[in-house]
């Protein structure tokens, strides 16, 4: 089968108006703000038309994928903005900014917890995301078994596999994660909705295709082992999420091509969290 080549999703939406402010958002500055909102609704609307064409290729309803915004970085205030066009969806890398920055943000809104999380912010995770994307580890799953049955709720994860085997990345290497999958299945207080991947970086999104398809097929080798369909497979970021969706992507997380460039946060250290 042939297919259509897809088009890469690179752009600037800062470039025109904004380019010398590092948070347009937090600018008491009428003109900005318009403009930045100007940018936030035609960057969705651009997202939603790349999404809906990828569906297209792929015979797929664009229905079927949900797009998550990736709020890294960026203050309420920018969120609340693109809460206002209609995003209801987003993902926080770390506990501790997004047990801050919720709050400060409209109740209407879910959560996912997408990066790396430590044992030891397993309870706020649990308290504050609906969704944990990034399980990667048997250890990990009894804990945030152990805080949501002491939340009284039962805790929806995703399971993160690292197919390319980069060292520098986060997940389970394909063949222990299947190993361990029974024993996390198994938790009370966890339902095991699907699995998630970080794929290396290229400015050439086909040459990443093979990972998200062997995402996939590590997901129908999940469901073979437990006899059930998962739902989800959390794959696909600004550069790439139409090659992701082509290959079966449920869940798209997008930040630059929606936000536009992310602001620098001074941080102390990653362990401060």
């Amino acid at each position: 089968m042939t297919r259509k080549k897809t088009t890469t999703f690179l752009f600037d939406p800062f470039a025109r108006r904004t380019r010398n402010f590092k948070n347009p958002c937090s600018l008491c500055v009428p003109s900005v703000a318009k403009y930045f909102c100007m940018d936030l609704a035609a960057n969705l609307e651009n997202l939603h038309r790349h999404i809906a064409a990828a569906c297209e290729r792929a015979g797929r309803a664009p229905e079927s994928v949900t797009l998550q915004a990736v709020s890294k970085n960026q203050p309420p205030e920018a969120v609340r903005a693109v809460a206002e066009l209609g995003v209801t969806l987003f993902g926080e890398n770390r506990v501790q900014e997004a047990r801050a920055k919720i709050p400060q943000c409209p109740g209407k809104l879910r959560w996912h917890m997408i990066g790396h999380l430590q044992s030891n912010k397993c309870r706020d995770a649990v308290q504050f995301f609906e969704m944990i994307q990034s399980v990667d580890s048997l250890a990990l799953a009894r804990e945030i078994d152990k805080w949501a049955d002491k939340a009284a709720k039962t805790m929806p994860i995703l399971l993160e596999a690292n197919i390319a085997g980069e060292s520098s990345k986060f997940g389970y290497p394909p063949e222990r994660l299947l190993a361990e999958l029974p024993e996390i299945n198994a938790l009370k207080k966890i339902e095991v909705h699907g699995l998630m991947t970080v794929a290396p970086w290229s400015p050439d999104p086909e040459k990443v295709r093979p990972v998200f398809r062997k995402l996939r097929e590590l997901k129908e080798r999940c469901e073979h082992i437990l006899g059930a369909p998962l739902p989800h497979l959390s794959m696909g970021m600004s550069g790439d999420f139409e090659v992701a969706i082509e290959e079966g992507a449920t869940l798209v997380r997008v930040g630059t091509a929606l936000f536009g460039p992310r602001p620098k946060v001074k941080r102390e250290t990653e362990a401060a969290e």
